[in-house]
């Protein structure tokens, strides 16, 4: 045949290529049964030619996986190594919580060796994106089990990745392992809840550690407290203490953080809340109900303390005070708290006799929440959804009056076009003037009544209050009795009044075992610096770890609204004379971000807090 025309010398025969078939599998054979290779994998019948499925390099994608044959094993690649084929980079990026890339050498020097790759459907098993051989011992597998448990970042073989090397060079994740690595960010501490200016009644704390140190002082301790408040001195404690009971200064300071100061006082009534408090005055003695120069005594000592708590403030060597009444309550607050450059005081509830007795003294004042109902009422039907002031069939404030009385005028004009004017009974004019105060009469004794009277306008409201006779009840358990004064500093005819702790160690049931649970109650007029003093100390008494539910008087849960003034700059007011500890005086020159609700509850874990309102 090589004598003959169109004879090719490297023509092979038939017989031939089976025999080299045959070499090229017990060679292959003898090449994956070496220690250093992963099993033969070859199979019989195949050809060295070039494919059509054929990666261009290993490992690589397919260009065309058609035509490949089920059992085939594609051939070796002469012009693979271990720098094009296989790149940390590219592979997978398994990076431990120190960021070191332990996982990604291991797995390098156990399939780097291999220029080959072989058909993952039938050759290598993938757990969490790390190819493996169908032979890998059991020591390796339990090994690659506790390494695809860490958090990696994997790229399979059919990924863009491998497609052209600017893409390698443009990738950010690829050239910086350490943007991609998982950071262990530890949750955000917060170290303060917000201001809260509602009265509480009662405080109730828990804790897994003992309360008891709160209670029972020594005659030493208590003396120290109650000097130390007087004196406006704070002790300075440690972040965490070993042993509360032990601790002469943390049992002295707890003492000084229970002191306020009221007027008028009576033992025998408790004077604290007034609104609704008839069970609280029902068989007293009630002397002054009768005699009326008694009456005239006692509010004449009152007007004498009231005036001495407005100089106070004014002079900012009082933060702030409360006026109690038996139907609203009133808080003063000095310039520089709460965010505001002026005196603010805000009453609630308030009806619309007070409001129009108040207007006609010349007092101006703005009703915040009405505002901000007005404010959302313009702003259309879908944010009248979202602000919670705004109900259905919630009439107009009083600020819309102006609206109505158009409306009013014209309401008739289409029975005159009709010719029945006559016919029909107009209503008459105190119908109509019922009407048009029917949407100011709606917010009597509402949170939404609330009134915020601001800057010079405060002395004229003191004026007011003093010779206001709607102030002192007139009748009922209440009659003759002025409002209760209550304030963090000493004022003039005031009584030093401490509240009640009471400690009580309890089991409460978790899930199915019983543990030792220690409670703290404190009751009486909690004023918004106690409670953040009292925090103060239970966090480094308690090792940050407490909890604490509130009990507020609910007409003073919406003073948390915010001043129409604007806000001055932190520490553009000195306040440092008025007696309250930095911390606490810190909090509260902060606007509230509570809005007209009131804190519920706070709970301290770890020494960052948690509240809810």
């Amino acid at each position: 045949m090589s004598q003959q025309e169109g004879y090719s010398p490297s023509f092979k025969r038939p017989a031939e290529i089976m025999r080299m078939r045959r070499k090229r599998t017990r060679s292959d054979a003898s090449a994956f049964s070496s220690p250093s290779g992963r099993g033969s994998t070859g199979s019989p019948g195949q050809s060295d030619s070039p494919r059509a499925c054929v990666r261009p390099f290993s490992p690589g994608p397919l260009f065309n996986n058609q035509n490949r044959s089920g059992g085939g094993m594609k051939r070796r690649n002469p012009f693979a190594n271990i720098e094009n084929t296989f790149s940390p980079k590219k592979k997978c990026l398994t990076y431990n919580d120190d960021g070191n890339a332990e996982a990604a050498d291991k797995m390098r020097t156990r399939t780097g060796e291999e220029g080959d790759e072989e058909d993952m459907s039938t050759k290598t098993e993938c757990h969490g994106g790390l190819p493996f051989s169908a032979r890998l011992t059991e020591a390796e597998e339990q090994e690659h089990q506790d390494m695809s448990s860490k958090e990696c970042l994997t790229f399979s073989e059919d990924d863009s990745l491998f497609d052209e090397e600017e893409e390698d060079v443009k990738s950010p994740l690829l050239k910086s392992p350490q943007a991609i690595a998982p950071a262990s960010i530890a949750p955000p501490i917060c170290t303060e809840y917000p201001a809260d200016w509602s009265l509480k009644t009662r405080l109730l704390f828990t804790s897994p550690l003992t309360l008891s140190w709160a209670e029972h002082p020594k005659a030493q301790e208590e003396a120290s407290g109650l000097s130390h408040h007087c004196r406006a001195q704070f002790s300075t404690l440690p972040h965490s203490l070993q042993d509360p009971r032990s601790c002469s200064e943390l049992r002295a300071a707890f003492q000084q953080s229970l002191v306020y100061w009221q007027h008028p006082s009576l033992p025998w009534i408790p004077l604290f809340p007034r609104i609704n408090a008839e069970r609280s005055f029902t068989g007293r003695s009630t002397p002054w109900a009768q005699d009326r120069a008694l009456q005239q005594s006692l509010m004449s000592e009152w007007s004498v303390s009231l005036s001495s708590l407005y100089s106070l403030l004014k002079a900012r060597l009082c933060p702030y005070f409360y006026l109690c009444s038996h139907q609203f309550t009133v808080l003063f607050r000095a310039a520089g708290l709460g965010g505001s450059s002026s005196i603010t005081a805000f009453i609630s509830p308030t009806t619309r006799g007070l409001r129009e007795a108040m207007k006609a003294d010349g007092i101006e004042f703005s009703l915040p929440l009405v505002g901000e109902r007005r404010k959302c009422r313009e702003q259309g039907e879908e944010e009248e959804q979202e602000c919670p002031e705004l109900k259905e069939g919630e009439e107009s404030p009083a600020g819309d009056e102006g609206e109505n009385d158009d409306d009013e005028d014209g309401s008739f004009y289409w029975l005159k076009e009709m010719g029945v004017q006559d016919k029909i009974k107009k209503p008459d004019s105190i119908t109509m003037q019922l009407r048009k105060e029917g949407p100011t009469v709606s917010l009597d004794h509402k949170p939404e009544s609330v009134v915020c009277v601001e800057g010079p306008h405060t002395f004229t409201l003191i004026n007011f209050l003093i010779s206001c006779k709607g102030l002192v009840a007139a009748a009922g358990s209440q009659a003759g009795l002025p409002p209760t004064l209550l304030a963090p500093s000493a004022f003039r005819g005031a009584t030093m009044q401490t509240l009640k702790a009471r400690s009580v160690n309890v089991k409460s049931q978790v899930g199915s075992t019983y543990q030792n649970i220690s409670s703290l109650e404190i009751t009486g007029p909690i004023l918004p610096s106690s409670l953040h003093t009292v925090t103060t100390l239970l966090r480094s008494a308690q090792k940050g770890n407490f909890s604490a539910a509130l009990y507020s008087h609910r007409p003073t849960a919406v003073m948390n609204t915010h001043t129409t003034k604007q806000l001055c700059p932190g520490g553009a007011v000195d306040l440092s004379a008025c007696g309250l500890h930095p911390a606490s005086l810190q909090q509260l020159q902060q606007p509230s971000s509570l809005g007209k609700t009131a804190l519920t509850h706070i709970n301290m874990s770890n020494y960052s807090y948690m509240w809810k309102k």
